[in-house]
């Protein structure tokens, strides 16, 4: 009986990054790249239409972060693997990315032979981190980030913050999402509420300084 191959989504923003995994993926064994993706909301599309025994995902992406993606991914469909592979340190990402459901963490400055036996354990349900991150797991040690106030907001709170970043009316908002001008009009207290601000002003500097519209 022929064992089947891994299929594996790679999900990055840079090209050359992707490319290098492809081709050194490829070359594996036992693994197939199905496909890949430049962006967040493209990486949820290609989960979304395809069999994946796992996903390979950045942190760092263009309109919708990894950690966003992650998050919708465990929603949608909690049994699919996720490997996180970033160049942030295990201290900044590692410990929240694993709480939010990913597998394993990987920094890009790990050897390959790592890549690929973080690929192997998570596929068979296992958990992966370096053996550094384990001893400080086990000491408890690893300084743990608080979560940033935007990461507290609903998806739909997200969503009308970065509407009302762009300036836009709550009648426009309200318009574009289906909404009344009542409802968005709640939204907005609750956002500045959590992120404990008192104007649109305060709002959209948060937006600029965080990066949050890229």
């Amino acid at each position: 009986m022929v064992q089947q191959s891994i299929r594996i989504l790679i999900a990055d923003d840079h090209a050359v990054v992707r490319e290098g995994l492809k081709q050194f993926l490829a070359e594996t064994p036992g693994f197939e790249i199905g496909g890949e993706a430049g962006n967040g909301r493209e990486a949820l599309a290609k989960v979304r239409e395809g069999r994946w025994d796992l996903v390979l995902l950045d942190i760092s992406m263009p309109d919708k972060s990894g950690i966003d993606v992650l998050k919708e991914i465990k929603l949608e469909s909690p049994n699919l693997p996720v490997l996180v592979f970033s160049m942030f340190s295990e201290d900044e990402y590692a410990l929240s990315t694993l709480q939010w459901g990913a597998s394993g963490f990987l920094t890009k400055g790990s050897a390959p032979e790592q890549l690929i036996e973080a690929i192997r354990r998570v596929v068979q349900g296992g958990k992966y981190v370096s053996s550094t991150l384990a001893e400080k797991l086990l000491a408890q040690t690893l300084p743990q980030r608080a979560p940033l106030a935007h990461e507290l907001l609903s998806k739909r709170e997200f969503e009308i913050l970065l509407c009302i970043s762009k300036g836009l009316p709550l009648t426009r908002i309200g318009e574009s999402l289906h909404l009344s001008v009542k409802t968005v009009s709640t939204y907005r207290s609750r956002i500045l509420e959590k992120l404990g601000f008192s104007t649109n002003a305060e709002l959209t500097r948060y937006v600029i300084e965080h990066r949050l519209d890229q």
